[in-house]
């Protein structure tokens, strides 16, 4: 009996140790997450204003945009995603159908505060490696100022070869959608795809397409936002 009530003795020791140990574990850090916290937002905000610049140079600042909800909007308190869901219906649609996803999306501001477009954030979720994230650059009569490719995660390579071979593409072109191509680009809105990856190409389209349909629905033809 004497060795049952040592042996639990020291179980509940340990249990004790092992208890104090794991508090100040997370407090510690609960300390840390506080401490970093500000530094890692204001980092992720300059990526972003980095990522906005990159594809909009003549903007001299971007704020981002609250997605304002229709009238008849009933909010979900279930719902976890707001942003998305307060996009228009046919452009949600649009995205669905086409593999992609609409992200934040900012007012690309002259020095005076003038609206000279938008920066879009789009994922598509049909990459050959899985999804491909990109901003892009839009003004205000629809030409795609600028692509830039955040996350993307394709075949080395190939389908790697999209920063280079696709995104100076895009730049300056003014179409209502654009198409790939495997035998040379003829027209405004024709992309050259990436030899040997087209399904790379493919999904690069469609997210800019995406981008675009977003703008005319909500901005060039005179949207709610």
């Amino acid at each position: 009996m004497k060795n049952k009530k040592s042996d639990l003795g020291e179980m509940l020791k340990n249990a004790g140790i092992l208890f104090a140990i794991t508090l100040i574990a997370g407090l510690a850090l609960g300390f840390v997450n506080e401490l970093t916290k500000e530094p890692i937002a204001y980092q992720q905000e300059l990526k972003i204003q980095k990522a906005c610049a990159a594809v909009f140079a003549e903007a001299d600042s971007f704020e981002e945009m609250l997605i304002k909800l229709p009238e008849d909007f009933i909010l979900d308190p279930a719902a976890s995603d707001i942003g998305v869901q307060a996009y228009p219906e046919e452009v949600l649609a649009y995205a669905d159908e086409h593999g992609t996803q609409l992200g934040t999306v900012y007012q690309a501001l002259s020095a005076q505060g003038d609206i000279l477009g938008y920066v879009i954030n789009v994922t598509t979720h049909d990459g050959y490696g899985g999804d491909i994230v990109l901003m892009m650059g839009v003004k205000m009569d629809g030409t795609v100022n600028g692509i830039s490719i955040l996350e993307i995660a394709e075949t080395p390579g190939l389908g790697m070869q999209a920063e280079a071979v696709l995104v100076p593409q895009f730049a300056g072109k003014l179409a209502d959608s654009f198409t790939y191509t495997k035998t040379g680009a003829t027209a405004e809105n024709e992309i050259d795809a990436i030899s040997g990856a087209t399904i790379t190409t493919e999904a690069v389209t469609n997210a800019v397409n995406t981008g675009l349909f977003y703008f005319q629905t909500a901005f060039k033809e005179g949207g709610n936002q």
